[in-house]
């Protein structure tokens, strides 16, 4: 391996580390924590595998950020070496190899993804590891590599359910070129075998829970939660999220796949292109085809490498463009800033986060404003609950009305004491009232006048609110008791929240 690559996955790593610590934990974050205390084959808004990396990773390395992050930071490094190994496949020299190693670390998509524990740091693995797959199946003829598609792919659904949009994509690419015949065989069969029983858990659990992730899809498309984007800007965001520098380079690899130097490997650029078109029409999110992104990287970097042979200076100019702006961006992606310092950075650079959800935010950006005030929200309840007479506070529950205020309460509750939390929203809903009936609830993120209707007596316990925190995550915290002629358990269908 070329010591210069090896380097870069390094350096990736270890900037991941060393940025673990820097803010709190992020509100998905903490929700596949306490999804990780409650295996199963399936969750409303994912598949298992991040909940088992997140029971794993505690099990084996404890609680802290550095080993929570750690397996999002190896998949950092991952995301280098199999950029640079596409390129190697793709016939790529030490240049190239360097140069997709560098736009795949400084890509701020890729940085965010991987600074924190999610199903999006694995997904360029997969994604990029079945392209690899492909790349030599074509390159040998050798259709016998298949079922390691099938191992990649069901791993992929086991990840996140849009390993479909990849599977499709390719499926539809290969049609579409003479590679189709490389589909015609006992091997590819096969391929789809291993996938689909890799998946059948996950899919014999949404039919027996009634697909409740196709329910909370329709649902946020109902609320009108996420921001949609037209084509344009859709693409300009993932532009951004690659590296604006770096698009010259994935274009060119685009171009040269479809019809230049690399058009043997066509099915590959129409792969990136079907998986763009899906997404368009299924209004997914733009940073849903940042994954296909490292097998058109790799390319690039082997187009340009080719181009340039005999002007070195462009080689030179476009490998400091690139690390320049991955530098100038990166604290839009990683906080790496203390808040203070991000808001004057931001201002003087005339740059920020993309805004892909119509949630309130406070003065930061969503995608940092989320990792704030979940200790201190903690510690407010904690004081709050124990205020209550001994036992009056044994028949307590604690009930969070999104999905955050419920995982924070099971990460930071044990330090205080605490009970774990129940909730109604996602996943928390499917672990039911627990053993509490009612008589007495602290109610986080509610207002006073719903749970008036609900209890006669309401009363303010504390405030709650970090600066930097979302909106929503400011609220009175109030202790609800007496409910007017109903039980938890009698009522809790219909408090599910699947949005």
């Amino acid at each position: 391996m070329n010591r210069i690559v090896a380097a870069i996955a390094a350096m990736n790593f270890a900037f991941h580390m060393a940025t673990a610590k820097l803010y709190g934990f992020f509100i998905d974050e903490i929700y596949f924590l306490a999804c990780g205390q409650h295996l199963a084959w399936g969750y409303v808004d994912m598949p298992p595998l991040t909940a088992f990396q997140a029971w794993l990773t505690r099990h084996l390395f404890g609680d802290s950020p550095y080993s929570i992050r750690l397996f999002p930071a190896l998949a950092a490094a991952g995301i280098v070496l199999l950029a640079v190994a596409i390129a190697r496949q793709l016939g790529g020299g030490s240049f190239a190899q360097i140069l997709a190693a560098l736009i795949a670390f400084l890509a701020p998509g890729y940085l965010a993804f991987c600074s924190y524990l999610s199903m999006n740091a694995l997904e360029p693995l997969l994604w990029g590891g079945c392209a690899l797959i492909v790349i030599r199946i074509v390159q040998c003829h050798d259709p016998r590599l298949w079922p390691w598609f099938g191992l990649l792919a069901g791993i992929g659904l086991l990840n996140k359910h849009t390993m479909l949009v990849f599977g499709f994509a390719m499926v539809v690419a290969l049609l579409m070129t003479r590679d189709r015949e490389l589909m015609w065989n006992r091997w590819f069969v096969l391929a789809g075998a291993i996938a689909l029983a890799i998946f059948l858990p996950n899919l014999i659990w949404e039919i027996r829970h009634g697909f409740p992730h196709i329910e909370l899809l329709r649902n946020i498309r109902r609320n009108g939660r996420d921001v949609q984007m037209n084509p344009v800007v859709f693409l300009l965001w993932d532009v951004l999220l690659a590296n604006p520098a770096a698009a010259p380079v994935w274009i060119a690899g685009i171009v040269s796949l479809i019809a230049g130097s690399l058009k043997r490997y066509r099915v590959i650029g129409l792969t990136w292109i079907i998986a763009l078109l899906a997404l368009l029409a299924a209004h997914g999110r733009f940073y849903y085809l940042l994954p296909a992104f490292v097998m058109v990287i790799a390319a690039g970097a082997v187009a340009t490498e080719r181009t340039t042979e005999s002007r070195r200076w462009i080689r030179t100019a476009a490998v400091s463009l690139i690390v320049a702006v991955g530098f100038v961006i990166a604290p839009t992606a990683v906080p790496v800033l203390p808040p203070n310092a991000y808001f004057r950075y931001t201002r003087s650079m005339h740059i920020d986060q993309p805004r892909f959800e119509h949630r309130r935010t406070t003065s930061m950006p969503q995608f940092f404003a989320d990792r704030f005030g979940w200790p201190e929200m903690v510690a407010t309840v904690a004081r709050a609950y124990y205020s209550l007479p001994p036992d009056l506070r044994a028949r307590t529950a604690i009930f969070g009305n999104d999905f955050g205020q419920s995982g924070a309460i099971d990460y930071y509750g044990p330090r205080y004491g605490l009970p774990k939390s129940i909730g109604n929203h996602l996943s928390n809903w499917y672990w039911g009232p627990r053993n509490y009936t009612g008589e007495s609830i602290l109610v986080l993120g509610d207002n006073r006048e719903t749970l008036e209707r609900e209890f006669e007596i309401v009363r303010p316990m504390a405030e709650i609110g970090h600066p930097y925190a979302m909106a929503q995550e400011h609220f009175t915290l109030f202790l609800a008791r007496k409910p007017r002629g109903w039980t938890l358990q009698s009522i809790w269908p219909r408090l599910k929240r699947f949005e």
